[in-house]
């Protein structure tokens, strides 16, 4: 059985570091964000748009990698099977989770849509 790899330590660790930047960055506040969105200027520089179409290229990404670890697993070319599960799961969380960023965006939307005028 193989072990996590020095390049997975290295991404994970690199993930939970910016995670951390961003948990200890400080929040704008409301009255910001409204005078930045009234002059059409985006927050952090990057549209919406952008940043969803990032996520739904690295879901899929890691949704192909964890496909071909799966692949070469079953047809005998690997042996690492740890890592194709390992990169299973990952693929599986990702996607759970922009399920849920659609589902709370739709949510919005809909409120939006509801709200007297």
């Amino acid at each position: 059985m193989k072990t996590i790899g020095n390049s997975s330590l290295f991404l994970m660790q690199q993930e939970m570091s910016g995670m951390s930047r961003l948990a200890a960055a400080s929040p704008l506040s409301a009255q910001t964000i409204s005078s930045r969105a009234t002059e059409g200027e985006h927050p952090s520089g990057v549209s919406f748009h952008q940043v969803m179409r990032d996520a739904l290229d690295r879901v899929d990404s890691l949704q192909q990698a964890a496909s071909a670890q799966q692949n070469a697993v079953s047809s005998g070319q690997s042996d690492d099977l740890v890592g194709a599960m390992l990169a299973s799961q990952q693929a599986s969380l990702s996607f759970s989770a922009l399920v849920q960023v659609r589902n709370k965006v739709a949510s919005g939307v809909n409120d939006l849509m509801n709200m007297s005028i």
